[in-house]
């Protein structure tokens, strides 16, 4: 579990016009101070937050082709998908769930078995505010523990905020699948990306 928050004072930081104490327990991310958050894996009590901010993802249209809101029953069926080499993480700020993170099965191919899919998705208010940045890097230091030798996501390339994301991160851009989904009756084209870890 990685936590932040308020601790001793150890430096100065400048962001923008505005000078600020660096705490032991602070993080500066996107230009903005994260204070009293930790990002830890899933619990089944969990999945009403997780549920709430996926069907955001699917309802604004910028994050998968999934048109359809789900439900309780879908995200608890995924979640029994999600034990063991595939975790789920979550960020916390002030005990609210603002985001969230998954390794998923890529292929059950077992040549594919160091190869994990991922899913990332952050709360409305929250997006922009580096908590994808935070999440991200935890769940690759969970992949590498369970033996996964390389990351693959897909996303729109419209998804602006995803792709500055991936690219900070060390993702590369494999290639454009032409017309590769169908969103709102419209043929789009989904970008393949991958990190060796």
């Amino acid at each position: 579990m990685l936590s932040w928050g308020i601790g001793d004072v150890i430096g100065t930081a400048s962001i923008g016009w505005l000078k600020v104490k660096i705490h032991k327990k602070m993080s500066i991310h996107g230009g903005m101070i994260m204070q009293n958050g930790r990002i830890r894996k899933a619990y089944a009590d969990d999945l009403g937050a997780i549920l709430r901010i996926y069907n955001q993802g699917i309802e604004d249209r910028i994050a998968t082709l999934e048109t359809e809101i789900k439900d309780r029953a879908y995200m608890e069926s995924w979640f029994q998908e999600h034990q063991g080499r595939y975790v789920v993480l979550v960020a916390e700020m002030e005990e609210e769930i603002v985001g969230w993170a998954s390794l998923n099965r890529y292929s059950h191919r077992c040549a594919y078995n160091g190869v994990a899919d991922l899913s990332i998705y952050i709360d409305r208010a929250f997006r922009g505010k580096g908590i994808g940045s935070i999440l991200l890097k935890e769940l690759e230091k969970e992949a590498k523990a369970n033996q996964f030798h390389k990351i693959v996501l897909f996303t729109f390339p419209f998804n602006h905020m995803g792709q500055g994301l991936y690219g900070k991160m060390g993702y590369r851009e494999v290639g454009i699948f032409k017309n590769q989904g169908i969103l709102d009756e419209k043929l789009v084209d989904v970008a393949a990306m991958e990190k060796l870890l």
